[in-house]
């Protein structure tokens, strides 16, 4: 046999022929070009001598494959290179889904996109229960939908409803959710593996295919009707104009689920059509921006062993409980006694939902978390969360009482979300010790941590916290201390200017809708309940005395009544069971002045921000607002999308608005630097 670059073939006793994937220079194994290039001789040469059966595996520790390779992908700039991309991937699944001996896919770690549609090739897929599997095809986060043959031979093997369900949401399942649904064959312990693969591989068993109730729903007759299901659940959550590849695969299996040659065929279309769409493009963007957050948080090892939280509200809870999901020993401190009672009641029902049934796991959770009413784990903690409201005057004094108890080279970090640390410090006789680690509500769900640093903030101190968030399972953004740093900043007029809205008489729900419309996950005046009014008021009183911002008296007369938004069961709108309730947008006029009043305000800051340099690159301020904020993905954050749509044009918008609205939106010095 030949020498390959990227896979090595070993035969044995049993005929089988084995194919170690182990992608050159990678410490990941990718479906790059050169792989399914390999992989297509692999097969002939294979066809000429053939073996009792085939086996795929990975030689990389943990990981089967990645996907492809996503830095090919960002070169398809026009259809015909999309579509030669596409046909290429497809000739070899083809010539694997045709090997005329049996053919298994042997799973260990993370098995997703490319990596899936190689397994679904396959006669049979064995996979691991350990934790670190996981099975998917997450392209529809790409802008696209699987391109390799993956939407008819999902649907081949578990049926339409369970395959176009991981495809539309992208979501990777557990080894042992996978073999439910039917997307594998095996489930077996990472010790078995390769004995299962063996057995399984020589069995003679038919390859698994949806049968009954499961194959039922993709019958033509029930197509149309289940199709149009499928759009009203996506758009709940996307507009086809802002992400049409859900809707372009929801069609996809519409018209030619009854065939698979040719919805193979019109899959390859598809998706080379949908790569070169701006969607795309931007959601590729984000995918690297994300990456570009993981490796902030890289560049030493550092891993504390005991972490202590103090302020038990649902902030400092939920930060606790996210430690201790993660693996870390917590103590929770609180000066009220009952409030630590419900702090430890609601972590309890994070442990449930993140563990289900895995009894053994939630007790482990509820383990490693232990309230702490007298802050005992104050002189064992390796780092020092502070998590309590914001006052200025409060946290120096708390700061005074602890300092001298912390261990030595423990970090003091503060959750502030406004509040600089050149304010906090003075206090301290090790200042350098301090940093920020700006959390976002609900912690559970928001994936950025802003990581900031001040004047007097150590070198070591900030990398060992950029670390520390990074392995707990977050985004850390590295951020210079300035008023309400970068995602509060940029976010607050935004918010502020829908207030001012309400208060003109402009309908909340019409205001909400603009902002939906621009590709929001929320519109700002539910995002402000949800948050709450009081912590609204809070941040903005801060910035607004650091920035010359003006409160909006609306906002101010709400909290001092006591409506505080969703918590409280009325803010700007009334809460029923916990859910807001709208009533229906009377019509639609000035809803493009809406918009831009909103969002205009959104880009002054950025571009505020840009100037200042409060990140270290504008990839990194359109990182931090949109995994911070949920500002439109399909944009590519709003550096990106003003560059994309011109500085001149939006210019001229905020000129307008200058004009029209005054002192509040005259333009940033940055959009001549941008």
């Amino acid at each position: 046999m030949s020498d390959y670059k990227n896979w090595k073939l070993e035969r044995d006793e049993h005929g089988i022929a084995w194919l170690h994937l182990d992608k050159a220079d990678s410490k990941v194994n990718l479906l790059a070009g050169e792989v399914l290039d390999e992989l297509s001789e692999l097969l002939d040469e294979l066809r000429k001598d053939l073996p009792q059966a085939i086996i795929i595996d990975s030689a990389k520790k943990d990981s089967f494959v990645f996907g492809a390779d996503i830095q090919e992908f960002t070169t398809l700039d026009t259809p015909e290179k999309s579509q030669a991309f596409l046909d290429r991937g497809h000739r070899v699944m083809n010539k694997l889904d045709a090997m005329p001996c049996k053919t298994l896919s042997m799973v260990h770690g993370m098995c997703l996109g490319g990596g899936t549609e190689l397994s679904l090739a396959c006669d049979y897929i064995v996979a691991s229960d350990d934790n670190k599997t996981r099975i998917g095809l997450p392209e529809i986060k790409l802008g696209i939908h699987p391109g390799y043959g993956g939407t008819a031979r999902s649907i081949r093997r578990m049926g339409p409803m369970a395959a176009m369900g991981i495809m539309l949401t992208g979501r990777a399942l557990p080894a042992r959710s996978a073999k439910r649904s039917g997307l594998i064959d095996e489930c077996v312990p990472l010790r078995q593996l390769k004995t299962a693969a063996i057995a399984t591989v020589l069995s003679g068993r038919m390859p698994h295919r949806a049968k009954g109730f499961k194959k039922l729903a993709g019958n033509a007759l029930f197509r149309p009707l289940i199709a149009s299901q499928m759009r009203k659940q996506v758009s709940k959550k996307a507009r086809v104009e802002h992400y049409p590849a859900p809707y372009a695969l929801i069609d996809l299996w519409q018209k030619y689920a009854g065939n698979d040659v040719r919805m193979l065929k019109e899959e390859a279309i598809s998706v080379a059509r949908l790569a070169t769409s701006d969607t795309a493009r931007n959601l590729v963007k984000v995918f690297f921006l994300q990456e570009e957050l993981k490796r902030q948080g890289k560049q030493i090892s550092y891993k504390p062993e005991h972490i202590h939280v103090i302020g038990g509200g649902i902030m400092g809870g939920d930060i606790a409980s996210w430690c201790a999901i993660q693996g870390y020993t917590v103590t929770v401190q609180d000066q009220d006694p009952e409030r630590l009672a419900q702090t430890y009641k609601r972590a309890q029902a994070s442990f449930k939902k993140k563990y289900k049934r895995d009894r053994r796991a939630i007790r482990h959770a509820g383990d490693r978390l232990m309230p702490d009413h007298k802050g005992q784990g104050v002189a064992r903690a390796d780092i020092i969360i502070e998590a309590i409201f914001e006052d200025l005057e409060v946290k120096q004094t708390l700061y005074k009482e602890i300092e001298p108890r912390m261990k030595a080279g423990a970090i003091l970090a503060t959750n502030t979300s406004s509040i600089m640390l050149e304010d906090l410090a003075p206090c301290l006789a090790k200042p350098e010790r301090l940093v920020g680690l700006h959390f976002f509500n609900p912690v559970a769900m928001m994936p950025l941590v802003e990581v900031i640093r001040g004047e007097s903030t150590d070198d070591t101190v900030m990398q060992q916290a950029l670390a520390f968030t990074q392995s707990i399972g977050k985004l850390p953004l590295p951020t210079r201390s300035s008023p309400g740093f970068l995602v509060n900043r940029i976010l607050m007029p935004y918010l502020l200017e829908a207030v001012v809205m309400v208060s003109e008489g402009i309908q909340p729900e019409l205001i909400d809708k603009a902002a939906v419309e621009f590709g929001m996950p929320m519109g700002p005046i539910e995002l402000a309940d949800t948050v709450g009014l009081d912590v609204c008021r809070s941040v903005a009183q801060i910035l607004s005395k650091a920035l010359g911002t003006d409160l909006p008296d609306n906002l101010d007369q709400l909290v001092s009544s006591g409506n505080l938004g969703k918590k409280s069961g009325a803010g700007f709108y009334p809460y029923k069971n916990g859910k807001v309730v709208k009533r229906k947008v009377a019509n639609r006029q000035g809803i493009d002045e809406i918009q831009h009043r909103m969002i205009m305000r959104l880009l002054n800051e950025t571009m505020a921000c840009y100037r200042e340099g409060i990140v270290a690159s504008d990839d990194l301020i359109d990182a931090g607002v949109i995994f911070g904020t949920g500002f439109a993905p399909f944009r590519g954050g709003p550096i990106n999308y003003v560059r994309d749509t011109g500085v001149d044009v939006l210019k001229q918008v905020q000129d307008s608005l200058y004009a029209t609205y005054g002192e509040r939106y005259k333009p940033d010095e940055g959009w001549s630097k941008i």
